[in-house]
């Protein structure tokens, strides 16, 4: 080839790929044999940036059949995204899935994403590159970046993707958008005939922030009117009871069934394909029961194995007939229907901007970056006054250049107060020693403490080469108690802007304990923030003291958020850390702000 195809009009898939299999329309330039593309035609359309990965799905065609595989490869010319435009409009395909290791065209992908929410088909994507080391091999691997995984999960969150870690939980998600109802919403009922199996399933449910929700107090009454007594909770509902099976476990579904809190129902029944053990026909028994509880509901009905990959064939095409689906994996395959659930689930709409703070002309970002010749850093007072028009709470405190000025700031603030280095050029103070918390971290007390803290910062500062022209000082209110989180805006090179919230201040950076969320917000994501780190539990009550003023974290992440929007083409950073979360009903206050404007463009872009 003379003439590179990126450089024609010629659609080209690879190099380094398998090629493309549609077994429907009877075309292959697959490089194996292809048997019997009858057995291979289904409504699941896959794209894989891995050839061996292609192999895997399908290598086990067993619940569902492929409208289009295309082993992608490098995507020299046509790319993912091409593939997920093909498959929206493809009447053939009902599910896509997608093994990515590269996104290389991000604002198609995120507007294929939504093309096909809005289409009603899900989008399955399995992104590797969670591990630094993973990331490298991407990179020598494909040519891409793999980019950041948390971004990453997040970015198919706010568009309706569902996401799956490893090809177990992809091929349960498909297998149940193969039944003739979806789940939707996110409560399961598990009936089992067996105490321990229940409280295993349990154990992986909890673990997994699955939804099991037990028997309400009338709900069990009716079950043990026909069953017997039932141990635990009820979810998962032990149906052997008196042992009587063919009454008890129909009678267990139609009592979950009538429940108005379940959305799924699950019968976990292990049935190998070998018929080493059991009555032969307990295994159409089953398929029976099921679809006979099935055509009474319009709930979604499944049967599960304990393990993923454990089925019985005939059962499963007799499933099939009556529009049922297998699935595996009390983690795997309850996963899948959490996750579809979810898909299925209407997304909460977009958050309404606060409002009630606008900006004032003389404190926008656009003017204090102008301000100074290729400004980008925003020095923390500055930052700070920023944020403050926007209705973000801030510290009392006063910019001031000698210790006449700052001993006449304390004293209008009140002591105690904290002293610290200012300039845009000095992102990190406490690395450089430039923040005095007096003796004790208790704060200055008095002007004798002031002045020596002024003396030694000054030292410090006279020691930094080159010295910033813009140093100064700031004397700043000291906030006693209450719980240090943080909040930041950061830009992904290739989605955009993101809020992260997380507890413990400056140790975040060594827990990494923050949830994360694509900007715009929706309506709910700041409350949901909140509750999401480990460390949760901590802006609640404790002691018998009171717990932190979370309402008023939930007004200052939606004021970030506000802020970040309206300045969404100028911002790279923005870091408050600490934030101080003050006992309920005293608010909160951002102690520390730091503000990075997006790099200007280069002389040779601008003259480009």
């Amino acid at each position: 080839m003379t003439v590179p195809p990126c450089r024609t009009a010629m659609p080209v898939c690879g190099p380094n790929c398998m090629g493309i299999l549609n077994p429907t329309a009877r075309v292959t330039t697959y490089k194996q044999t292809v048997m019997d593309p009858g057995r291979l035609a289904g409504n699941v359309g896959f794209v894989s940036q891995s050839g061996s990965v292609c192999i895997a799905i399908l290598s086990d065609l067993r619940r569902f059949g492929i409208s289009l595989s295309v082993s992608a490869g490098n995507e020299a010319v046509t790319r993912t995204v091409d593939y997920l435009d093909y498959l929206i409009d493809d009447p053939t395909t009902k599910v896509i899935a997608t093994f990515t290791e590269t996104v290389r065209e991000p604002e198609r992908y995120v507007a294929a994403l939504d093309r096909a929410a809005a289409a009603g088909k899900p989008v399955v994507v399995l992104k590797v590159g969670r591990s630094e080391r993973a990331r490298r091999a991407i990179t020598s691997h494909t040519g891409g970046l793999a980019g950041e995984s948390r971004v990453f999960s997040q970015l198919l969150r706010a568009h309706r993707a569902i996401e799956v870690n490893d090809l177990d939980e992809m091929t349960e998600v498909l297998a149940v958008c193969q039944g003739k109802r979806w789940p939707r919403g996110r409560s399961i009922s598990v009936i089992t005939g067996s105490g321990g199996l229940a409280e295993m399933i349990l154990d992986n449910a909890t673990a997994a922030g699955l939804e099991l929700p037990p028997l309400a107090k009338e709900e069990r009454a009716d079950a043990e009117r026909v069953i017997g007594r039932i141990t635990g909770d009820g979810n998962p509902f032990d149906a052997w009871g008196n042992g009587d099976y063919a009454v008890n476990l129909p009678h267990a579904m139609s009592v979950v069934d009538k429940s108005e809190r379940i959305d799924a129902i699950v019968y976990c029944a292990d049935t190998g394909n070998e018929g080493i053990l059991g009555h032969p026909g307990r295994v159409l028994e089953n398929v029976k029961m099921l679809a006979a509880a099935s055509e009474k509901s319009t709930k979604p009905y499944y049967l599960m194995s304990s393990r993923p990959g454990v089925m019985n064939l005939e059962q499963v095409q007799a499933l099939r007939e009556h529009g049922l689906v297998q699935i595996g994996g009390t983690r795997q395959g309850l996963g899948a229907l959490d996750r579809v659930g979810r898909y299925m689930m209407a997304p909460p709409p977009r958050r309404g901007r606060g409002g009630s703070h606008q900006p004032q002309p003389d404190v926008q970002l656009k003017d204090l970056i102008g301000s100074r010749h290729r400004r980008r850093v925003l020095n923390e007072f500055d930052g700070k006054r920023l944020l403050a028009a926007h209705g973000l709470p801030i510290t009392r405190e006063a910019r001031v250049n000698s210790l006449t000025d700052a001993r006449a700031a304390a004293n209008a603030l009140g002591y105690p107060v904290v002293l610290k280095g200012l300039s845009d050029e000095i992102a990190h103070k406490t690395e450089l020693g430039l923040v005095a918390l007096g003796p004790a971290n208790a704060g200055l007390m008095n002007d004798a403490e002031l002045a020596r803290a002024f003396d030694e910062l000054s030292e410090r500062m006279a020691r930094i080469d080159p010295r910033p022209a813009d140093m100064a000082f700031l004397v700043q209110e000291f906030v006693a108690g209450g719980i240090e989180v943080f909040a930041g805006i950061s830009r992904d090179p290739d989605f955009g802007l993101t809020l992260a919230f997380g507890i413990g201040g400056t140790a975040v950076e060594v827990t990494r304990d923050f949830a994360l969320r694509m900007l715009p917000l929706r309506e709910g994501d700041a409350e949901a923030m909140l509750a999401e780190p480990r460390g949760a539990a901590m802006l609640g009550p404790m002691r018998g003291g009171p717990g932190a003023d979370v309402k008023s974290l939930v007004r200052a992440l939606g004021a970030l958020a506000d802020f970040a929007e309206e300045n969404g083409d100028l911002i790279e950073e923005v870091d408050l850390n600490p934030i101080k979360a003050l006992p309920q009903g005293c608010g909160c206050v951002v102690v520390d702000a730091l503000i990075v404007a997006r790099p200007f463009p280069s002389s040779s872009a601008q003259s480009g």
